[in-house]
Formats: structure tokens, sequence, C-alpha cells
């Protein structure tokens, strides 16, 4: 048996991990984290499955090919707990499952991740290890996964959350408040010379720079406002030169830990890989599950330097300029991935699938997709010139979706549906509008839109309840669709009108377009009764 651990990948156990088929770095591991605490040069905000899956295996990669000298610090802004029962106990290494379309696993350690910390400014050891990592010459990025809601400082009120008020009130001593802290950091670097600095954010989210960039220029704002910082320190992070906030587009798919691919592993000999559930239910376990495809577009913005990506082959990292970024970003958003998974995760909840790659064994539902995609998507694609969409949307489709390696699941693709609908679906609508396209053809984003809306009844098509995934605008949907009745489609009468007069769900007020009175009538045939929805997908997609 062996176990994660650094003095396990030497001497006899090596072999061991060898014959169990795994892949192991290629560098010295106690030389690369000696030269880091010398000289560090990235650290990486949000500790979770895409970072350790994606981001430190790039700088893996870039070890194991004499590119870099340096690793990554992991720091976590939300659960210290990760560090604490994921990275310490295993020597900050990741064992990283590739899950294969043919049920096969690629294997490897991930030994790139120099020291795990709490990004803490209540814990005088992490925060000085990190203002002193701010500071240094060497340091050259910071990067992040800390999902969309980590940059927000502002509740749906539009007012600022009581911690970020907090935080603006008190300084940048104690932040707490992730953007908070970042902006502390920053005016710590700014103190100790204003040395350059790149800030990236690869967070799964459209616009991800100038989110991560609003952030901290408004914490800095109401420090300069409250005497905490002075006019020359806004006009350093406002400086492109010397703190840059570069756009990115993401794309891989980190589930959570499969209880499959922790048999699998077991299997092979290698023990104390169970998962853990921290006070704040991240579930998360020593190893990764992780599809292999994997793109990573950068907007190449680096005022101090960057790694170099440039030299890495296959790796799905491209560097381009922002447009570039925005296009891609939009390409995979509004047409080629996310609109389809959305489609496929309210469906899949209404008809009992147990995951995403089992939705696409039934011909209706990759039938539906195929349509949202390549008949309603494609013609009015935002081509990023880097990658072709069609080979883009080829892959999801035949490759990506239909893994049945992957236990992604509908109920986690459909959490905060109502804030992708406008992007995902909307983008599409309003390019109809503009080119002045009909709507007569369009039937798969309707079908999409009308099964969210009856999915948001948390009634199956057996007529069994379930639980409906957690969304900002739960209670004000329930709310709406309220006096509608599986079984009796005259109580939807009227009932949905006000959603399609909202702008900020579908990004244009539906009821001046054909399609309100589309998606009314399929969603009537929806909830007329138990069996309708397979029934209903049969018959506009027939």
């Amino acid at each position: 048996m062996v176990e994660l651990r650094k003095a396990q990948l030497s001497g006899a156990k090596k072999t061991e991990w060898e014959n169990a088929g795994v892949e192991l770095p290629a560098f010295d591991i106690d030389k690369m984290r000696a030269q880091t605490e010398q000289t560090p040069e990235w650290l990486h905000f949000g500790a979770g499955n895409i970072f350790r899956g994606f981001i430190a295996d790039l700088a893996q990669k870039l070890l194991n090919e004499g590119l870099a000298q340096t690793g990554i610090i992991a720091a976590d802004t939300f659960d210290y707990e990760i560090i604490d029962k994921i990275y310490k106990p295993y020597d900050n290494l990741t064992l990283l499952a590739l899950m294969n379309a043919d049920g096969s696993l690629e294997k490897r350690i991930v030994a790139s991740v120099a020291e795990g910390i709490h990004a803490d400014s209540s814990d005088g050891a992490c925060w000085n290890k990190l203002k002193s990592i701010f500071s240094a010459d060497s340091f050259k990025m910071a990067s992040f996964t800390i999902t969309e809601k980590g940059y927000s400082l502002f509740g749906m009120n539009g007012e600022l959350s009581p911690v970020a008020a907090a935080d603006i009130a008190n300084g940048p001593d104690k932040p707490v408040h992730a953007m908070s802290v970042v902006a502390s950091l920053v005016l710590e670097r700014y103190k100790k010379g204003a040395k350059p600095i790149a800030l990236v954010s690869m967070d799964n989210c459209s616009h991800n720079g100038e989110k991560l960039q609003n952030a901290v220029f408004a914490v800095a704002d109401g420090w300069l406002k409250n005497g905490f910082v002075d006019a020359g320190f806004i006009e350093y992070i406002h400086d492109s030169k010397r703190v840059s906030f570069p756009w990115s587009m993401i794309d891989k798919i980190t589930p959570r830990p499969a209880a499959s691919v922790q048999a699998k592993l077991e299997e092979l000999g290698i023990a104390d890989i169970a998962p853990v559930t921290t006070n704040r239910k991240t579930f998360i376990a020593p190893f990764v599950n992780a599809e292999k495809p994997q793109y990573l577009v950068i907007e190449d913005n680096f005022p101090n330097g960057r790694p170099a990506f440039d030299k890495l082959s296959g790796s799905g990292v491209y560097l381009a300029d922002r447009d570039t970024v925005n296009r891609t970003e939009t390409m995979k958003v509004t047409t080629c991935l996310n609109p389809l998974h959305t489609a496929l995760a309210v469906y899949g909840c209404l008809l009992g699938n147990k995951s995403i790659a089992e939705e696409m064994t039934n011909p209706l539902l990759v039938a539906l997709i195929r349509k949202i995609g390549y008949d309603e998507g494609l013609p009015v694609v935002v081509d990023p010139g880097i990658l072709k969409p069609k080979a883009f949307i080829d892959e999801v489709v035949m490759e990506r979706l239909p893994n049945p390696g992957i236990p992604d699941t509908p109920e986690r693709i459909a959490t905060d549906t109502s804030q992708k609908v406008p992007v995902r679906f909307g983008e599409t609508i309003k390019s109809y509008i503009r080119e002045g396209r009909s709507f007569d053809s369009m039937v798969g984003i309707p079908l999409a839109i009308a099964g969210w809306l009856r999915y948001l009844l948390g009634i199956n098509d057996k007529g069994e309840e379930f639980a409906v995934s957690s969304d900002p605008m739960m209670d004000q949907l329930k709310e709406i669709l309220a006096p509608v009745k599986l079984g009796k489609p005259e109580s939807a009468k009227g009932v949905l009108e006000p959603l399609f007069k909202n702008t900020t769900i579908f990004g244009t007020d539906l009821t001046t377009t054909p399609l309100a009175g589309k998606i009314e009538e399929i969603y009537g045939k929806l909830i007329s009764g138990t069996g309708t929805v397979e029934k209903t997908l049969e018959e506009y997609l027939k």
C-alpha cells in the first residue's frame, strides 16, 4: 500500500506508485520549495478542485519541463479546513485522476504546490507570510478561482454587504472579505516600492478580470475616502503597467470526488484518500477527478513577467489579447457549452437522471442540445479565431458530455440558473433580434426556458417532489409561479408574463418577440400532467 506523502515518492514506494500506473513529478520537490520560499513568483487564491486539477497541474508541467524553478503558494480565503485537512496532511500533494471516456484513468501526483496557507488576516503568521510574498521583487502574479460570488461586495439590494462595509470602515489592517484581503496585500506591495504585479482571475464567469478589478477598486476607494490610503495607491492600482487585471476564459469539468474513482484508486493499493466534509460543507478529497479536455485563454498582460505558458505544448493554454479572450468566453457560454449544460440540467432533474452522461443516452435530450447548439446557436456564434466553434461544440457533444466517467449531476449544474439564463440563452435571443432573424424555427431555446420554469415547480415527470437547487431568485420565482398546479395547465394562464418582461432574467423583454407565446405554449404542455415532459420533448423534436 502507498499513501500520498512526499516521503513515499522515492525508494521502494516509488516503484509501487509506478506499478499502479501513477506518473510521478520529474523535478526535485525540496529544491522547488526552497526556491519558492526564497523567490516566490505565483500565489493562487482558491485551493479547491479546479485549482488542483488544472492550474496546479499547469505549474507541474512547467516544472517537469524545466520552464520554471518555483511552484505555487495556495491560499484559501473561504474554507481554511481545506488547507488543514487536504493540503497539510498530504504534504501539499494531489493525486489527479483524469477520466477518459473509455472508463480508464490517467493518474499523476501533482507536487507543484510549495505551500498551503490561510488567507486570514487574523492569523498573524499566515498574514505576515502573505505580506512577505506580495512584497517580494520576484512576485509576478496572484491568480484566483474563488467562484463568482467571491468577487461580490454588494447584496441584491445594491448595498455593500455587512462584511464588505465593515472592511471599508475598519481599514486594511484586518480585512475579512476576499477582495479586501487582496486590496490590503496589494497595498503592502505598493508600500514596499509599488512594484508591478498581475492579478489574474481564472474563474468561470464573464469578464472575470473586470469583476476582480472593480472589487479591488471599490475597496481602495472606500479606504481613500476614510483616510486609510493615499491618492498614490489609487494611482498605482489604476496604472495597468504596474497593476494589471487580465481577463481569462477557463473550461474544465472538475466534479465532486466520485466514489467510483476512489474505489479504483484503492484497488490499485493507494490508501488514505477518503473525502472529507468541512464545517463549511466543502466536500473534498486528497484526489481530484476531472475530465481531460481543458482550456485556459488568458489576456497576455503581465507587467512583472509570467510563467512560460507559451512554451507548453498541448496544455490547453492560449495567450491572447482581451478581445480574443472575451470572444472565446462568449462563444463558450452563449453557444458551445453552457446553454447545453443548463438545458440538460433542468430536464435531467425532471426525468430523474443521475448524471449528465446518463442524459446523453436519451436521444430526445441529445436532439434538444443539438438543436440549441448547432441549429440555433452556431448561426450567430461569436468566433474567437483561436478556437473553432464547430470543433469546440463537436467535442462537447460527442466526447465531453457523454463521458460516463464524469460524475457530474443535473442538480449541480442547475444551481443559480436564474443568473445563467440571460447569458446562456438571452444573448442568442438578442443576436436574433439584432440581426433581424426569424424566431419561427427556434425550438430548442424555448424548450430549455419552458423546461426551467417547469423544473421550478419541484415536481418531476412522475409527479414526485424533488429538491430544487439553490438560486438567489428562488423566493421571487416561487412567488410568481405559486398559482401553477401540475395537471392544470389553465392555472398558468397569465402567470408567466411578469417573468417574460423581466430583462434581468432573459436579457430582453420576451413579450416583444414571438418567443413568449411559444414558451407559454410549451409550458402548458409540460405541466398538463405526469409523463408529459418526455411527450412534449418528443412532440417538438421529432
